[in-house]
């Protein structure tokens, strides 16, 4: 693995801005790299070793990606909304896996670490780089059972809902009245459907 400032940068640029949460998440994915016995997780054959859950969809979360090589469309980065700055690693072949919280104390020790610099989104760049592990994140080893709908590789599972005729993949179907039914079907949608009176006009 490359050293923590060549990836910071590289994942700065990749995000497209350099911030708290990208020294975070770089610093958070090498350590869990490093506890689950990853040196270089984005490059085979390590790269199909590794899943990582995020649990929220922020800055970090690219720089863990950035770091690790994990990707959605690689089914090996998953996201668990719960609203919480953590990430859990898994190494699916050794099956060891850490999840890495970053602690809110963190924020009341910057200007502790690096009381010289006045602007706080700055003071707390340089405070996440230079403080201790123990300060910056809360880590506990932990056991995931990670099913084989949520494996990485092709798709191994696939229904088709009774309702609407979409094809659903990976076990995400829902058995709904004793039919096999697409998520939106059973649970709703995120987006409203526009009629054709609703519509509006092209744009030129």
């Amino acid at each position: 693995m490359e050293d923590f400032e060549t990836l910071l940068e590289g994942s700065a640029n990749a995000h497209g801005h350099l911030c708290p949460g990208q020294v975070v998440g770089v610093r958070m994915a090498m350590e869990g790299c490093r506890l689950i016995g990853l040196d270089n997780p984005a490059q085979l054959p390590q790269i199909k070793q590794l899943i990582v859950y995020v649990e929220m969809d922020r800055c970090a979360t690219d720089a863990i990606g950035f770091v690790t090589g994990v990707r959605l469309g690689r089914r090996s980065l998953k996201f668990v909304d719960n609203g919480i700055m953590a990430a859990t690693f898994v190494n699916l072949e050794t099956k060891r896996a850490f999840r890495i919280v970053s602690t809110e104390r963190a924020r009341d020790l910057a200007q502790v670490v690096a009381p010289e610099i006045a602007d706080k989104r700055q003071q707390q760049i340089e405070a996440y780089k230079r403080m201790r592990l123990e300060d910056l994140f809360d880590i506990q080893e932990v056991k995931v059972d990670v099913p084989a709908c949520d494996m990485p590789g092709p798709t191994r599972f696939k229904q088709t809902c009774e309702i609407c005729g979409q094809v659903v993949r990976d076990k995400k179907e829902v058995l709904k009245n004793n039919k096999i039914q697409c998520r939106p079907c059973a649970l709703g949608t995120y987006y409203q459907e526009i009629t054709s009176k609703d519509k509006a006009p092209p744009h030129r």
